[in-house]
């Protein structure tokens, strides 16, 4: 992609969108991460739209979106996809998600620690592939299990989607403490759609 392609995202950093949004009119910053991982620490007046919703969804939540958008995720990369499925020009990433937010000590809300969506995958995908390994001691053959892990692993890179990861992000311990049915997400956008101007 060429920066002059108009699909390409539009990255706005950490210092930016923190000007951004003190100024009157704001963009609305939509994360896509998991319920549970908004929950751990978020930009503080962010929308949790995960990226499964987002894509189950896109139309209806598009109606209420006719303002700027700011995706954020931990890293960038579901922001990245998040704006492939969405497709419009008013739409940024902020640079290096969450983690370059907090690392400018820039405002969060916590509502409940717990580990990222990629962090998750690791521990998972790291014991299943010891497991396996240690089991083929007892059980040959058993180590064709680590095998295809790290086979779904390079998947993963290349598709840039992790079929591991939209299996964890659906237990219980990634649910969060904010309701995210579509429902719910309309009725928090059009609460805080930004108003018409009275005219004299």
């Amino acid at each position: 992609m060429t920066p002059s392609d108009p699909t390409t995202p539009g990255a706005v950093d950490a210092g930016t969108l923190r000007d951004l949004l003190t100024s009157a009119n704001g963009p609305r910053v939509l994360d896509v991460r998991t319920p549970g991982e908004f929950d751990s620490a978020h930009i503080p007046g962010a929308y949790n739209v995960p990226l499964d919703l987002l894509r189950e969804h896109r139309a209806e939540l598009l109606a209420h979106l006719d303002d700027q958008i700011v995706l954020v995720c931990r890293s960038g990369a579901r922001a990245t996809q998040a704006f492939t499925d969405i497709g419009l020009p008013n739409v940024k990433i902020l640079q290096g998600g969450m983690l370059a937010w907090q690392a400018t000590d820039a405002p969060v809300n916590r509502v409940r620690p717990r580990w990222d969506l990629e962090r998750q995958v690791r521990l998972v995908a790291g014991g299943i592939v010891l497991a396996a390994i240690l089991g083929s001691l007892l059980l040959p053959g058993l180590q064709w299990l680590a095998a295809l892990v790290g086979a779904g692993l390079m998947v993963a890179a290349l598709t840039n989607t992790c079929a591991m990861g939209m299996l964890l992000a659906k237990l219980p311990y990634n649910r969060g403490t904010t309701t995210c049915d579509l429902d719910s997400i309309v009725g928090r956008l059009q609460d805080t759609a930004p108003q018409p101007e009275a005219r004299p």
